[in-house]
């Protein structure tokens, strides 16, 4: 039993450091892309400052990796992580929706944020920084409805309404 552990770590420790040159494309744009959320919405500094904190590293092109985040397998879970939360929400491509989706998402913000979805419980525990407070909470609840508002003026009732997909 003794002859076999050693190789098995040695091949253990052989396939860690391989993976170490196997990486995934990092998540970072230089600037504002021109479908980004702050293009065509209004985003107050504080919101903005909240935003910066607790969403956008996985809701954005603008991650801002920690010191691990170069260090495989842990790289890919966070490349799949930032990808899955693009994938529900992206404020660097948010006016590239339809009309009716920003809206949805607007809805969708203020959802989570009051179900304390999130940000998620997760990352909080290693980003204490992004634990929202009651009064960040508010904040970005009435940014997304006051944004819905401003939708709700501009278009037509039934633009704003989500299709049923068939």
């Amino acid at each position: 039993m003794k002859k076999l552990i050693r190789p098995i770590l040695l091949g253990l420790l052989a396939i860690l450091v391989v993976i170490q040159f196997f990486r995934p494309t990092k998540n970072q744009a230089q600037d504002t892309g021109p479908y980004d959320i702050s293009t065509r919405y209004a985003v107050p500094d504080d919101v903005q400052a909240i935003l910066k904190v607790a969403c956008n590293d996985c809701h954005s092109n603008h991650t801002v990796y920690p010191w691990y985040a170069e260090i495989q397998p842990v790289a890919w879970w966070i490349a799949d992580h930032v990808e899955e939360g693009k994938h529900h929400l992206d404020f660097s491509s948010f006016t590239q929706l339809p009309i009716a989706v920003q809206n949805h998402k607007f809805e969708e913000v203020i959802e989570v944020i009051k179900e304390n979805e999130m940000p998620m419980q997760a990352y909080t525990l290693i980003h204490r920084d992004a634990a929202l407070g009651d009064l960040q909470k508010k904040a970005l609840m009435e940014w997304a409805q006051q944004m819905m508002d401003t939708l709700r003026a501009t278009y037509p009732a039934d633009s704003l309404v989500m299709k049923r997909r068939r």
